[in-house]
């Protein structure tokens, strides 16, 4: 049996920018070792979220606790935060200045050199390390930033939009290093518009809207909560047929291809038979909502 600790946790946040509600009642858990996705539309609160978590905000109401304690100064250093803005300093080297950012965080000289250059190679940016930020592409600056959230050995990382311009293969290098640090028990919290990333990545998701929580557990419980009695059909021949099955309301029909709901006692078990009855059945079973299906679900 796997148990799965909160270690950060929200509730009822709230926050106001003027007459503006930003943030309402915001409640979720972020879990030791597991990667929580965050997403919304732009506007929707996650950067308010994430700066209240960090104390660059305080909340007007509500609280933010670290395994079962209120956030201190002392507890937030050992996060590991990345902005959605770059905030490092074009003129300085990466390599110079991710050794200065790990003893800014209380590294000694030794570890801070031997943890920027573990993270130089394993973002590949080896050939780059001895330029100015400000000579890299947008894509090796994005990585330079993810490297400086990681390089003091953080607790926790609140990352706003870590694969913002990075190509496949670089996000495919983020998502592994970002997956070794779960794997040692780091609880991760970020947030991206790519909702492919997310879905791929994520192993529990948090949906907000209008500063409002509107969905918030384990991924695949979600999906679970939120699928529709949805079924998929390939035969041989043509599926039209289903148009007459009992409490089958059909969604897509291409030929040989059907995608149906079923709705009051009708069974699947009864289309299967049906379908086995008229010849080869090529796939049956049922249709899992993508996180994107989700999302316009619980946010409309």
């Amino acid at each position: 049996m796997i148990f799965m600790t909160t270690v950060l946790h929200l509730e009822a946040v709230s926050r106001r920018f003027g007459e503006r509600q930003v943030l309402q009642d915001v409640t979720f858990d972020v879990v030791a070792g597991r990667m929580t996705g965050f997403v919304g539309a732009n506007g929707a609160g996650k950067t308010t979220t994430m700066r209240i978590i960090l104390g660059v905000l305080a909340a007007d109401a509500g609280t933010v606790t670290w395994q079962g304690t209120p956030l201190t100064r002392a507890v937030r250093r050992g996060f590991g935060y990345m902005p959605e803005e770059r905030g490092l300093y074009p003129k300085m080297t990466v390599r110079d200045q991710l050794i200065y950012l790990s003893r800014l965080h209380g590294l000694g000289p030794g570890t801070a050199k031997r943890n920027a250059e573990a993270l130089i190679e394993r973002l590949s940016l080896g050939e780059r390390a001895g330029d100015p930020l400000e000579n890299l592409s947008l894509g090796n600056q994005q990585r330079a930033q993810i490297a400086a959230a990681l390089v003091h050995e953080p607790e926790v990382l609140v990352l706003d939009e870590p694969f913002s311009g990075l190509d496949p293969l670089a996000v495919d290098t983020v998502v592994a290093v970002l997956r070794e640090r779960t794997a040692r028990g780091v609880p991760v919290l970020f947030s991206s518009h790519q909702l492919d990333v997310v879905e791929r990545l994520c192993d529990d998701l948090v949906i907000i809207a209008g500063g409002q929580i509107r969905a918030a557990g384990p991924r695949q419980h979600l999906r679970e909560s939120y699928a529709q009695p949805r079924y998929t059909l390939h035969v041989d021949g043509d599926a039209g047929w289903l148009r007459d099955e009992l409490g089958v309301s059909l969604v897509d029909l291409d030929g040989p291809r059907a995608v149906f709901d079923l709705a009051g006692d009708a069974d699947d078990q009864t289309i299967l038979r049906n379908a086995l009855s008229r010849g080869p059945v090529r796939s049956f079973g049922p249709v899992t909502p993508s996180l994107a299906e989700i999302f316009r679900e619980v946010t409309r």
